[in-house]
């Protein structure tokens, strides 16, 4: 049964929508008609050694990401952040931005997109990512 905005949302750990993307890996966790596309929540988890989306900047949408577990380097503008697990980081509209794993160690980030949507676009990149290794 599909779940609104105005209904208790519970995900045990692992549970969600998978998007496989190479070495990393994301699973969303709440979106869309879950949020009444007020926000999106997903988790980012990337095996050691491995690049992200790409630097990249949303027009209308603020990002916010948490680090759950190892080191991420995070693009914020043009300066790159090394972030350990605890470290928080909003990026505002129009800012340049991008996350990878630069350590021996898995990197999990939870993030917060405001509004929602971006799920929307998660089928394209799952393509992108299976036709460019």
């Amino acid at each position: 049964m599909e779940k609104t905005e105005t209904d208790v949302l519970f995900l045990r750990p692992g549970e969600g929508r998978t998007y496989p993307l190479g070495r990393m890996n994301a699973v969303f966790k709440a979106d869309h008609g879950e949020t009444g596309n007020g926000y999106c929540v997903s988790e980012w988890w990337l095996e050691p050694k491995t690049s992200g989306p790409g630097a990249h900047f949303h027009a209308d949408n603020v990002e916010l990401f948490y680090v759950l577990s190892g080191v991420a380097s995070i693009l914020a503008g043009e300066e790159w952040l090394e972030a350990p697990a605890g470290s928080f980081v909003r990026i505002p509209a129009k800012v340049m931005h991008d996350f990878e794993n630069r350590t021996d160690e898995r990197v999990g980030l939870l993030n917060v997109f405001l509004p929602g949507g971006f799920e929307e676009n998660m089928p394209s990149i799952v393509k992108w990512f299976a036709e460019n290794p």
